[in-house]
């Protein structure tokens, strides 16, 4: 098939840009940075506020944790059904649906009068932002080339992490001023203004007019056409990329929803002190992600499998910098290696959100993230802190977290074991035989009238995954 230049199809919609504008791409970079901090903030401020809502409505360690997991287990469980969804329907309104919903599910939470009410807001919190780190990724890795793809998804978990800062900082003081509701309220305020600043900005068609277009030689040439999704599950290296992420976001996930609980009771500090010391370890996991997923592009840069080994690197040193740290009594010695372990934990982030991409079509991209955020939620966010509130209960907090750099051992076994599988994924990826216009059309009428059923920013990009990871290519 012959591409249309893109530069055929002036850019309208954005002032001063030409036939493409250099600056758009970032504008779309910032505002889903932005509601990935939203996401974030709005997930995390409930750990400020866990010794004030154990104090007050008297809970144990285990209901605390039940709070924190059922939002990344609603998102695990929905993140690919979503993620399927918003391929087909348009990723700029999924976007747009899903973050307006998390903003009024946490101000919910702000007007619950109990225990069950505040479970059932959460709950309403991880059904908005099921798909949305999927959907939003496959957003921006649109508009890119391949060659920045660590780099941009490790910032764009960073800016979770960043979320994840502000939520436990700022709602520790909010919930000293104004009380924990108000802090709740502050979080669901900053949502809905990006919600709208986004629906302004961004359309498909802009999207479509900004997509990367990189036709690599040798490859197949781009069709119109979708790859199944069980393309996303037949493939055994990315299940393992799947697999080994979400076992190492096992220590990611236990970090930012007990750190502040952790200097409350072993640092003796108050609520408001110890969200904001926690905060800044959650800063170092945030500056972490960004960091180490630019070191793994230029690591990969011509050998994409090296990502793999920078994503295995940084799970072995944070494993080790935590072991011993929460072995030490405490001092700087203790938390020197907590914060470098701390620095290291999601490092591997950007390297193997790369590799899926790489190992996935461009016309399933969203659904391929979605399955990374069902593995993430459920082997790590959501899991994680739940196992550690069930041990907290028996061991101590303290106790349990000195098992948790363990799970890293199980994610290095799997990236390791994807590695060697890597070749054989890449091949499977180039088999993959897409369905045609035609086919798309009997199969559902409904799919091909969808403004992204058939992408349009997916066509100039076809390639590019496999720019990305294989190393023949070049």
């Amino acid at each position: 098939m012959e591409l249309e230049p893109q530069e055929s199809t002036p850019s309208r919609e954005v002032p001063g840009a030409g036939n493409r504008s250099k600056i758009y791409p970032w504008v779309v970079f910032a505002l889903i940075l932005g509601l990935m901090m939203s996401d974030y903030m709005s997930r995390q401020v409930l750990s400020s506020v866990f010794p004030v809502l154990k104090a007050e409505w008297h809970l144990s360690d285990s209901q605390l944790a039940g709070l924190t997991s059922v939002v990344a287990l609603t998102v695990g469980v929905l993140a690919l059904p979503i993620s399927l969804v918003a391929d087909r329907w348009g990723r700029v309104r999924s976007v747009v649906v899903m973050a307006g919903m998390w903003s009024v599910a946490t101000i919910l939470c702000a007007a619950a009068g109990n225990y069950a009410q505040l479970f059932g807001a959460r709950f309403l919190i991880g059904f908005g932002e099921a798909a949305y780190a999927s959907v939003g990724m496959a957003v921006i890795l649109g508009v890119f080339s391949p060659r920045l793809h660590a780099s941009l998804s490790g910032s764009v978990i960073g800016a979770g992490f960043l979320g994840s800062v502000v939520g436990v900082a700022l709602g520790g003081i909010l919930a000293d001023r104004i009380g924990w509701r108000g802090a709740f309220v502050i979080m669901a305020a900053f949502g809905l203004c990006l919600v709208v600043l986004f629906r302004i900005l961004v359309n498909e068609q802009r999207l479509a007019r900004h997509a990367a277009d990189q036709q690599i030689p040798g490859t197949r040439a781009p069709g119109i056409g979708r790859a199944p999704i069980s393309s996303l599950f037949t493939n055994a290296s990315l299940a393992c990329a799947y697999v080994g992420a979400g076992m190492q976001f096992f220590v990611a996930g236990v970090l930012l929803a007990w750190l502040p609980s952790y200097f409350n009771r072993y640092h003796d500090m108050a609520a408001a002190d110890a969200g904001l010391t926690a905060s800044a370890f959650v800063l170092l996991i945030g500056a972490g992600t960004v960091a180490c997923g630019i070191a793994a592009d230029r690591i990969g840069r011509r050998r994409p499998e090296r990502r793999w080994s920078a994503a295995i690197a940084y799970g072995a040193i944070s494993m080790v910098c935590l072991m011993i740290g929460f072995q030490l009594d405490n001092g700087p010695a203790q938390l020197t290696l907590i914060g470098i372990g701390a620095f290291f934990c999601s490092g591997f982030t950007g390297a193997t959100t790369a590799v899926v991409a790489s190992l996935s079509h461009p016309s399933i991209q969203a659904s391929a993230f979605g399955v990374g955020t069902l593995a993430n939620n459920v082997f790590g966010l959501a899991l994680g802190p739940l196992v550690v509130g069930l041990m907290s209960d028996r061991l101590g907090l303290l106790g349990a977290l000195q098992w948790v750099p363990l799970a890293s051992v199980l994610s290095i076994v799997v990236l390791v074991l994807g590695v060697r599988l890597y070749p054989a994924g890449l091949r499977k990826l180039a088999s993959v035989e897409l369905k045609t216009s035609g086919e798309i059309s009997e199969a559902s009428t409904d799919a091909l009238a969808s403004p992204v059923s058939i992408p349009r920013s997916s066509e100039p990009v076809i390639a590019r995954s496999v720019e990305t990871a294989r190393p023949s290519i070049h």
